[in-house]
């Protein structure tokens, strides 16, 4: 199935149409498919069935930098395929206008705009996508204009534009030479003619941690979401060999290629790995793309097979994350405060005999001591270095607010309106001895709170009450009847503290996130081993030139560790 193309608009952050193109047949306006879009709730779907439109029609759509990109299709299109081309639309954008991806960058270079939608799909037919490919025909600077009106043969300002003469085929000379170099290059993703003053190669691999934590400590889940980043500098047309090694974990458990694909679950490449290479020795073999580009994604469960069949125990310090969360509920005379515990893990288990599931996650894990993270550091491997260390308590809906909040070190506050409530730790301030955090909610007004607030004013959270005194009464202090009623109101204040209790017990936070990165260290253990230039399948490139290579290592949470109670 060939996907077709219809259109493709473009809506700033107001919703204001800022690029109306199409392709083929007779796709809807856009002012009819954007209020059929808008009247779908948040958070809207990438895929909208339109039948109230001639005919029926699926729109994708996509929202990057705050930009909304449609594109309508009434034929039978596979789904991934158009939302793929408007990501490769935005990608590309912000490769020639810069990122972020602004409306008056769009509207200040249509000239450049034109020539990239024209580029990546002809008649409705995708036919370019990568930015490298894209910059050897779209042309850039200040006489594009000009340019392409002496191509068609349009009048101009400059002498020779007019007609066929000397001047239009002088301007027509460099388009020529550079589709004839464009046409030459047989790689798509690599640009022809790559010219760098220093040679150069990094590779930045970031994995996300997606933690769920019992109450008891033991790991329900826990993956990381890997993904290899591959910056290339390098002249001519270079030919790599990136080996990454597993850190001894799978040990035993057949050639390095199987053991890397033990560890690496689900892993998608970009066009430029050779896939037999990696199927056969577990080396990725690759011409790259000049510049920025993702060169893999990865998954990695980080408990393994052998965490299922065990029933044993483990805490969160077993995980060999940088810090460790506790929250203890019902505290307090009223049960209306808690207290969230940040700590080091320490290097050791609570128990002498570890359960299954935690030497399973512990071999799956790297090889560091746990707790070794530094603020401050540079952030390698060998120092990796702790940042944006950070706690978010959801709070129950029935809370009223939160009173008092009284952190030991960084800063907490509480949003009512995400209902959270989010404590800043320093990494500088987070040191053995942890950090605490105490606070006191405040429930929905009871009965008798209601009536106090009914019958007095209320001045600075305090209710004033007005009393009349009868000097004729009798005095209460000598009244047996009234040391009768003291003991009723003592067995009454007794049942209603234990009711209040109760009733904050539900008002209590039941789970904690905790968001971190670690710079020079992964929580898969992946490393890489090397990196080499294949000098006889490279072209361009001499034998005395030794690009600069670097690595660099980050775990992330944001929000992924989740600690329930």
């Amino acid at each position: 199935m060939i996907a077709a193309i219809e259109g493709l608009y473009i809506f700033d952050e107001h919703n204001n149409l800022i690029l109306n193109h199409t392709y083929t047949n007779r796709p809807p306006p856009p002012s009819t498919l954007l209020p059929l879009y808008l009247q779908h709730p948040s958070p809207r779907p990438s895929l909208t069935y339109l039948p109230s439109c001639s005919p029926p029609t699926i729109l994708h759509s996509i929202i990057q930098d705050n930009l909304l990109f449609f594109s309508p299709c009434s034929s039978d299109t596979e789904p991934l395929v158009v939302l793929e081309f408007l990501h490769r639309v935005a990608d590309a954008l912000e490769e020639f206008l810069g990122s972020p991806l602004l409306a008056s960058r769009i509207t200040a270079s249509y000239d450049v705009v034109a020539q990239i939608v024209a580029e990546i799909a002809d008649g409705g037919i995708i036919c370019q996508g990568e930015p490298n490919a894209l910059r050897d025909v779209v042309e850039t600077g200040p006489g594009v204009l000009k340019n392409l009106l002496g191509s068609i043969g349009a009048a101009g300002t400059s002498p020779g534009l007019g007609g066929g003469g000397s001047g239009s085929s002088a301007l027509l000379r460099p388009q020529i030479q550079q589709a004839q170099s464009s046409q030459g290059s047989a790689i798509p993703w690599r640009r022809s003619n790559v010219r760098h003053t220093s040679n150069e190669l990094y590779v930045d691999i970031v994995e996300t941690l997606s933690v769920t934590l019992a109450p008891s400590g033991r790991p329900l889940a826990a993956f990381a979401h890997g993904s290899i980043a591959f910056t290339c500098k390098v002249s001519g047309v270079p030919d790599l060999l990136l080996s990454l090694s597993t850190d001894g974990k799978g040990a035993g458990m057949g050639t390095k290629g199987e053991q890397l694909r033990r560890v690496m679950e689900r892993v998608v490449f970009h066009p430029c790995v050779r896939l037999n290479k990696w199927n056969s020795d577990g080396v990725l073999s690759f011409v790259p793309p000049d510049g920025r580009f993702a060169l893999c994604g990865y998954e990695v469960d980080l408990l393994g097979t052998e965490a299922l069949q065990s029933s044993g125990k483990t805490v969160i310090k077993d995980l060999g994350l940088p810090a460790m969360v506790e929250v203890n509920t019902g505290l307090g005379t009223n049960g209306a405060e808690f207290e969230v515990r940040l700590s080091q893990p320490t290097g050791g288990s609570t128990s002498s005999a570890r359960a299954t599931a935690t030497a399973s996650l512990q071999s799956n894990l790297s090889n560091r001591q746990t707790g070794s993270f530094k603020a401050g550091s540079v952030g390698d491997s060998k120092a990796p270095s702790l940042e944006d260390l950070s706690v978010n308590i959801p709070i129950p809906a029935g809370v009223r607010n939160i009173s008092d909040l009284r952190p030991s070190r960084g800063e907490a506050q509480y949003n009512p309106a995400e209902g959270a409530v989010e404590w800043r730790v320093p990494a500088k301030d987070f040191g053995p001895g942890g950090a605490v955090l105490r606070c006191t909610i405040q429930g929905p007004l009871s009965d008798e709170d209601e009536d106090m607030s009914a019958g007095g004013a209320v001045i600075n959270g305090m209710t004033a009450t007005t009393y009349d005194y009868d000097d004729d009464a009798p005095s209460p202090y000598q009244s047996q009847t009234a040391i009768s009623q003291g003991d009723t109101n003592g067995a009454s204040a007794t049942k209603s503290a234990a009711d209040k209790v109760d009733r904050n017990r539900e008002l209590m936070p039941t789970s904690a996130t905790l968001s971190f990165s670690v710079k020079g260290s992964l929580a898969s253990g992946l490393k890489v081993e090397s990196l080499l230039v294949d000098t006889k399948k490279s072209r361009g490139l001499g034998p005395e030139v030794k690009p600069y290579k670097g690595v660099k290592y980050l775990t992330v949470s944001r929000g992924g560790v989740e600690v329930r109670c």
